[in-house]
């Protein structure tokens, strides 16, 4: 229409020349209204943009471009919108503590969502659960094999333990128990909680206070050769303090006549009955259970299967888990999924014994059978150290 219009006033309709020039003048106008609709006030083919979305405005830089906008009163209204909540939408920006009180409603109801999907592994029953008096003590016997017990039930996902030794039910029972409690890791209702410290065994008040904190705790006990055990016992000791006198010196009060010193503590240490005796004036056979040291070497999958059994739980540590280290005789743990290298004991652990005189293991063994005879009726089981 407006190229009739047009056509009809400037030019003689005979001039074909000025017809078609109008005809063109006309069409780019029309495309150029076109172009500047979509460009700035078009909400359908121009995406929709934070606070302008509601009206099909858009940010522009333009100064131009600026003043055509504010011709709209809603573009106005938005773009004069500033602060934190100029990017909302307007029903949002006109309610922000209704906004900041939904989202903290909706953090609050997903923190409980993940709880429960993190409580079950190790690291997040730290920060999950309640910090309890232990179920479980490893109590002995030093130089036996505890540390790899301990490492080695720990992967379990139902129990939590104590890296250090706590040394409470002997040096430390003064704190008292909360002390003690504050100690543990947070356990689920579900996990048991555990610690070892190897001197609780030659430890004779350790069985009366732990038996007072509660008498239905599980003892563990882990006994070795005690001849073994003595040299193991010495050779740590020397690797501390190089200036001791001889193995053959600290064991025998008459080294020709076979008489053994049992003051010296090395000595004491495997001479298990008398230590267990004492253990039983508080506490039934059944609530101790003795790992073998020497299996604990060669089957720690069997020997670990059944202090998971003693402990109540499924047995989930097997062969699987293990690996044995030629270097340091004994087996490590494979390599956990969420580490790039194996875990074996640390370097203080399968250290190479000082060498001792067969004559003065005879001895020793000698000195030693009659009290591993009564072990073994004790307990009922042959450890075949003889």
């Amino acid at each position: 229409m407006a190229y009739r219009v047009l056509s009809s006033r400037i030019v003689p309709p005979s001039n074909k020349l000025s017809r078609r020039f109008i005809f063109v003048f006309t069409l780019s106008l029309s495309f150029t209204y076109l172009c500047y609709s979509v460009l700035f006030c078009s909400g359908t083919v121009m995406p929709r943009l934070h606070g302008f979305e509601e009206h099909g405005c858009v940010r522009v830089e333009s100064a131009g471009a600026k003043k055509l906008l504010q011709k709209a009163p809603f573009c106005a209204a938005e773009g004069a919108q500033s602060g934190p909540n100029a990017a909302l939408p307007r029903s949002e920006a006109a309610s922000p503590a209704r906004n900041q009180s939904g989202r903290r409603a909706a953090a609050q109801s997903a923190r409980p969502e993940a709880a429960r999907s993190k409580a079950g592994n190790g690291t997040s029953a730290q920060r999950y659960g309640n910090k309890k008096l232990p179920n479980a003590l490893i109590v002995g016997v030093k130089k036996g094999g505890t540390r790899a017990v301990l490492e080695f039930i720990r992967i379990h996902p139902d129990v939590r333990a104590v890296g250090t030794e706590p040394h409470f039910f002997d040096r430390n029972y003064d704190k008292g128990l909360d002390w003690y409690r504050g100690l543990m890791p947070r356990t689920l209702d579900s996990q048991i909680t555990m610690e070892k410290t190897p001197s609780y065994f030659v430890t004779r008040e350790a069985p009366r206070r732990i038996a007072s904190m509660s008498r239905e705790t599980k003892l563990i006990v882990v006994v070795r050769n005690p001849v073994t055990r003595a040299i193991s016992d010495y050779t740590q000791t020397l690797s501390k303090k190089p200036d001791i006198p001889s193995f053959e010196e600290l064991a025998f009060k008459n080294r020709s006549q076979g008489v053994v010193d049992t003051s010296w503590n090395a000595i004491r240490i495997g001479m298990y009955i008398l230590h267990l005796e004492n253990w039983l004036q508080y506490f039934r056979l059944s609530q101790i259970h003795f790992v073998s040291g020497e299996r604990l070497i060669t089957d720690p999958a069997g020997e670990l299967g059944r202090v998971q059994d003693f402990l109540g739980l499924k047995r989930i540590i097997t062969d699987k888990h293990f690996y044995f280290n030629r270097t340091k005789g004994f087996p490590c743990l494979k390599k956990p999924e969420s580490s790039s290298l194996p875990r074996c004991l640390g370097k203080s652990k399968g250290r190479t014994h000082v060498q001792i005189d067969q004559e003065v293991i005879e001895q020793l063994r000698d000195f030693y059978r009659p009290f591993n005879v009564k072990f073994y009726e004790m307990v009922g089981h042959d450890f075949r150290w003889d």
